[in-house]
């Protein structure tokens, strides 16, 4: 079964940080590349960083960039984004994706 699993959402304070990680399972041979989104209320699913299969191409949103940083381990298929000096704004359901497949996302609030 293809599947692919959020982890490391929670609670934190304006400034600090969480590390998400994205497990996956079930892929074939692919080599797409990985992404993070986010989601709020009443907005789009948008998103906000990706890193090629080889690792050698990384991109992030102009909001993110310099706090965020994705990253994975091809061993374990396994993607991660570290977050760190989080704000008010980054408040939002976080979903990894690959090859068209979404996991269920998980749940990041920043709030003081």
């Amino acid at each position: 079964q293809v599947q692919l699993v959020e982890s490391g959402g929670g609670l934190v304070q304006p400034g600090g940080s969480l590390r998400l990680s994205c497990a996956a399972s079930g892929f074939n041979a692919t080599d797409d590349s990985w992404y993070w989104h986010r989601q709020t209320p009443g907005k789009d699913r948008d998103w906000v960083a990706m890193i090629t299969n080889d690792g050698e191409n990384i991109y992030y949103i102009p909001a993110v960039k310099g706090r965020f940083t994705i990253s994975r381990d091809s061993a374990k298929n396994i993607l991660y984004l570290q977050m760190d000096n989080l704000k008010f704004e980054d408040t939002a359901v976080y979903y990894c994706r690959r090859s068209g497949l979404w996991g269920q996302g998980t749940q990041v609030t920043v709030s003081s």
